[in-house]
Order: structure tokens, then sequence, then C-alpha cells
């Protein structure tokens, strides 16, 4: 079992930036990928970015160029540095880690974190 804390979230003017931590315990081992999803309300959750153990990062198309996935290994810790927020990055974010690519659902998740992306 691997257990999952987010933090970092809030409300932000747009064009501002945001940091998420999301930190592990647990089976950390297991781990292969580690990455953080989006749910806005009445939408379906979909992936922001993701970090492999051997540092590969994959990003949604909506969000390259202005988020960055990045991991300390020593703390066991994923970051989200975001920037140039927009209203249409509102959301729970949510920190997931799963023992295979590709197949979130198989890993686990943290309790999620809001952004707010207002004037």
């Amino acid at each position: 079992q691997v257990q999952l804390v987010e933090s970092g979230g809030g409300l932000v003017q747009p064009g501002g930036s945001l940091r998420l931590s999301c930190a592990a315990s647990g089976s950390i081992f297991s781990i292969y990928v580690m990455g953080w999803y989006r749910q806005a309300p009445g939408k379906q959750r979909e992936l922001v970015a993701t970090i492999t153990r051997g540092g590969n990062t994959n990003y949604a198309d909506s969000v390259k160029g202005r988020f960055t996935i990045s991991r300390d290994g020593a703390k066991n810790t994923v970051y989200l540095q975001m920037n140039s927020l927009k209203p249409e990055d509102t959301a729970v974010y949510y920190c997931n880690a799963a023992p295979y690519p590709g197949d979130p659902g198989r890993g686990s998740w943290g309790q999620g974190t809001r952004v707010t992306v207002s004037s």
C-alpha cells in the first residue's frame, strides 16, 4: 500500500503560479510512475503530467510549456510547478502512484487539493 498526501492548492489569479506537492509513504518500492490528474466540475478526471522512476516525463497538451513535474527521491515527493495559470486550470488535482505505466487505476490516489484560478 502506498499513501499519498497532497498540498499546495489554493486560489490564484490568472497568470499566477502555484506549486503542488505529493508526499508518498508506505510501499514506495512498488511505485513505477507518479502523476498528477485533475477533475473539473462536471468533467471526467484527466491526466496532467506523469514522471517515471527513471525521470521520464509526459504532459497533457493543455499544460505543456506551463507546468513542470519533478521529483525528489530522497523525500519521496513529487511536485507540480504550475505557471501562467488559466481559469480553465481550475480543478481538484489528484496525485497518483502506480506500479505500471498507463494504468493509474491500479495505483493509489491522494485525497486531492483544490486549485482555483480566478480574478
